[in-house]
Parts: C-alpha cells; sequence; structure tokens
C-alpha cells in the first residue's frame, strides 16, 4: 500500500527538457485543408470538417496536427501566397471556427 493516499500522491515532475522533447516521440499528422474533410457539402475542405474528424484522428494515436495554411489568400499557391495572416480564408471557414478547431484539438 503506498504512504499517499490516491488523491494525495505526488505528482511526476517532468524536466523542461522533456516538456521540450515531446515531439521527438510524436506522432504528427499534417493535414492539407481543402482536401482533408468538407463539412458543409461544397466539395471543399474546411476547418469545422477537420474539428469533426478529430476524435478520428485521436483514435489513430496523433500526438499533434501540423495544419497546412488556411489564411486568406488568393490561392494562386496553394494558400502558401498569404494576403493576411490575421484572417482565415473563408472558402475555410471563420476565425471562430478556428477558435474551435484549437480549443477541441487541445482538449
Amino acid at each position: 500500500m503506498s504512504q499517499y493516499p490516491t488523491d494525495m500522491a505526488p505528482a511526476r515532475v517532468t524536466s523542461t527538457r522533456e516538456a521540450a522533447d515531446w515531439w521527438r516521440d510524436a506522432v504528427i499528422y499534417q493535414v492539407y485543408p481543402r482536401s482533408f474533410a468538407d463539412s458543409n457539402g461544397d466539395g471543399t475542405g474546411d476547418l469545422e470538417g477537420i474539428r469533426q474528424r478529430l476524435p478520428y484522428l485521436r483514435d489513430l494515436g496523433v500526438d499533434a496536427v501540423w495544419l497546412s495554411p488556411f489564411y486568406a489568400s488568393p490561392q494562386a499557391d496553394g494558400g502558401y501566397d498569404v494576403a493576411d495572416y490575421r484572417a482565415v480564408d473563408p472558402m475555410f471557414g471563420t476565425l471562430l471556427d478556428a477558435d474551435a478547431l484549437i480549443r477541441d484539438a487541445h482538449a
């Protein structure tokens, strides 16, 4: 039997180095929003579609998601020709959709 009650057991201490190196053993999955998942049936993947598929990615063992650009863009270079780093391209959704995706991915 432990010398501590279950709810009083000392927490595992993680060094700053261990925390900084989390990615070394992580499964990181890159998502190209335009083709990953279409939530509204318009033929283009979007942020809400990605958010809806987060449970699937978790089931695969994915630890982190790397998103290709979804910024406002003229789309001459697949979204890498960013026109506004502070705006979501309307084809992918809204800033609220991005906030929801980030919130749920971190849950």
